[in-house]
């Protein structure tokens, strides 16, 4: 086999990436070529996403390739899920994307509920009901009297946005949308009747494609200003969280996977959604996977509560690298306090470490009173989460679930990766680290026909990511803690 280069643009609610997979006859090697920051951009009281700063940024990918003679095959863009920007008739973006923390989706689910019940909904999509679902988002827009979404002929949601602004060409990728609480994951297509219940236009909802799809080339634009010259552009899995579960290097199914980084999403892979009663009661989400696989999975806050406490230490003068953090977390007395990381004060507070300590104080534990006893309540509360979710997993797969895959930055987190490992009771298998840019990559090669299925992906990403295996220790001990957490996160 020849050297085939191929260029995925990962972006992250923190930061974005531009990473080159090499496959050659050896294997594959990985090389990050451009990393910059993304933040929520507050203004006049909302919360934006700088799409063209961000644009720029993967312009500057394409110099910085052009310079260095990397000459990519193709290119694939993967982000989070929900947001979606505006587009006129003329082709326009009409204003920024709205971010999914922005709070005017509060209270939406309860009113959409009055015309449509949540069960019903629920049933339709099997999705998680959060706030800031695209169909809550965009019943948010018409209760502000939005001028974008009165002038809108599309929505593109966010990797279709920018695989857009890279060719001028829209489409509308399956498991981006998948994430929208407008799709229907058993037909496999929109309920458009859920957006005209509410007075929103269904035609603003663009027909599905499906990862592996050649969306055009870079415009002559583009092409032009970066030096790369024109590129074909694919939508993948636009969705992070599916690219990443499509590097997941497991030989069979009786697997669940931990996508671990500011969210951290737990599931398993299955051939049909699941949606019933019990998924209902524990709010899991049916997402779209590569190959028409359901991802049954459940979003965790992740390491957005370490994040924010990191932020606050550093205006204050204090920053830790993570080898740093993962001493202060192993030298910290362990289960000294434990939080639900789902509970709704942890979504955006003005103070991460005031909402722990408040947290704490309202259930009767000890307050922290070192970074060390904030690090450490976070790791080990997060653990014990993962367990609970775990147990619901096991109670809801059609096959049995046998070890934790965990993806993604948060694999490199060897602490983090024991303790959860010693709370679930199983072995736990950490990486790639570069899962979602790896998925993102291999869904290129399939398409230029160099790899097979899935399984076949999977395999050359087991022979050349060795992972690391964490077996679990101290069980009585986590016994002990998973009750305290048990108690703590569900009084009677």
């Amino acid at each position: 086999m020849d050297k085939h280069i191929f260029l995925a643009f990962d972006l992250g609610a923190t930061s974005g990436r531009a990473v080159t997979v090499t496959l050659s006859d050896e294997g594959f090697i990985i090389e990050e070529i451009h990393r910059f920051p993304n933040a929520i951009m507050q203004l006049h009281g909302k919360y934006h996403w700088n799409v063209y700063s961000l644009f720029q940024e993967l312009k500057k990918s394409l110099q910085i390739c052009s310079q260095r003679g990397i000459k990519p095959q193709s290119i694939g863009v993967d982000t989070w899920g929900v947001d979606f920007g505006y587009i006129a008739r003329d082709g326009s973006l009409l204003t920024l994307p709205r971010a999914y923390r922005d709070p005017y989706t509060n209270g939406a689910p309860e009113e959409y509920f009055k015309i449509v019940p949540r069960k019903a909904l629920y049933a339709s999509t099997g999705i998680q009901i959060m706030n800031f679902n695209s169909l809550f988002q965009l019943l948010s827009a018409k209760r502000e009297g939005s001028a974008a979404l009165e002038k809108a002929a599309h929505i593109l949601f966010m990797p279709d946005l920018f695989t857009y602004l890279l060719t001028g060409k829209m489409v509308c990728e399956y498991t981006e949308a998948s994430t929208s609480q407008i799709l229907n994951p058993a037909k496999k297509g929109f309920e458009k009747n859920l957006l005209e219940a509410a007075g929103i236009p269904s035609d603003i909802l663009l027909p599905l494609v499906l990862p592996g799809t050649l969306v055009g080339e870079l415009t002559d634009e583009i092409a032009t200003e970066t030096g790369v010259g024109k590129i074909p552009v694919y939508a993948v899995a636009g969705h992070d969280t599916a690219s990443a579960i499509a590097a997941v290097p497991s030989e069979d199914k009786n697997f669940a996977y931990l996508s671990s980084g500011t969210w951290s999403l737990m599931g398993i892979e299955c051939d049909e959604p699941i949606i019933n009663d019990d998924s209902y009661r524990h709010n899991f989400t049916n997402e779209g996977g590569i190959d028409g696989t359901t991802c049954f999975l459940k979003n965790i806050t992740g390491m957005w509560l370490l994040e924010q406490c990191r932020k606050e230490w550093e205006r204050e003068g204090t920053s830790y690298s993570y080898p740093q953090i993962v001493e202060l977390a192993t030298a910290a007395e362990p289960h000294r306090s434990l939080i639900d990381p789902e509970a709704p004060q942890f979504s955006n507070p003005a103070s991460m470490t005031k909402a722990i300590a408040d947290y704490c104080l309202e259930t009767a534990q000890p307050l922290p009173r070192t970074h060390a006893h904030y690090i450490r309540c976070i790791f080990d509360s997060l653990a014990l989460c993962y367990r609970a979710t775990l147990e619901t997993l096991r109670s809801l797969s059609p096959h049995p679930i046998e070890r934790l895959h965990i993806i993604g930055g948060g694999s490199k987190n060897t602490l983090l990766n024991q303790l959860t490992a010693n709370a679930i009771g199983i072995p736990t298998i950490a990486g790639p680290a570069e899962a979602t840019a790896i998925g993102n990559c291999m869904i290129q090669a399939r398409a230029a026909g160099l790899v097979g299925d899935r399984l076949s992906m999977r395999r050359l990403i087991a022979q050349m990511e060795a992972p690391a295996i964490y077996h679990p220790h101290d069980s009585e001990q986590w016994q002990q803690a998973y009750e305290r957490y048990k108690a703590i996160t569900n009084p009677k």
